[in-house]
């Protein structure tokens, strides 16, 4: 499978359920919004994001290539195993066309390479430098 990784930096940010959903939502290379009973969860890009939202920053996003019919089946279990067994944490979204994996900036790297070593095909567009800057995964 064929992923390509965003290049934005994004945020996870939780509002109240019955809060109207604010202009900087939809900021970025991707922005999702849902509603539940329980919350408004908003992913965006990071920078957008108020500091005084709760939000978990620091989030980087592969997005799988290509549109995927409704009948596949296990293409999230075929990206979040082998992350899960190399302990790389994930935010997963799914929509009408594809999925997206998110993962902390900070294991990129490494998600990268444990996708790679599974066969995955990761299209990395950061600059090289960006790439080698990277903080080791935890």
């Amino acid at each position: 499978m064929r992923l390509i990784v965003l290049p934005d930096a994004l945020a996870v940010a939780r509002l109240d359920p019955t809060d109207a959903i604010p202009r900087w939502a939809t900021q970025g290379s991707i922005a999702s919004i849902t509603r539940t009973p329980e919350e408004l969860s908003i992913v965006s890009a990071a920078a957008a994001v108020p500091p005084d939202v709760p939000a978990e920053r620091g989030w980087r996003a592969l997005r799988v290539a290509g549109r995927l019919d409704f009948s596949l089946t296990g293409v999230l279990a075929s990206l979040a195993g082998p992350l899960a067994a190399a302990g790389v944490s994930i935010f997963a979204i799914s929509t009408y066309d594809t999925d997206y994996v998110l993962v902390r900036e900070h294991a990129l790297t490494a998600a990268i390479a444990c996708l790679s070593a599974a066969g995955h095909d990761v299209d990395d567009q950061r600059p090289p430098d960006a790439a080698s800057a990277r903080e080791p995964a935890r």
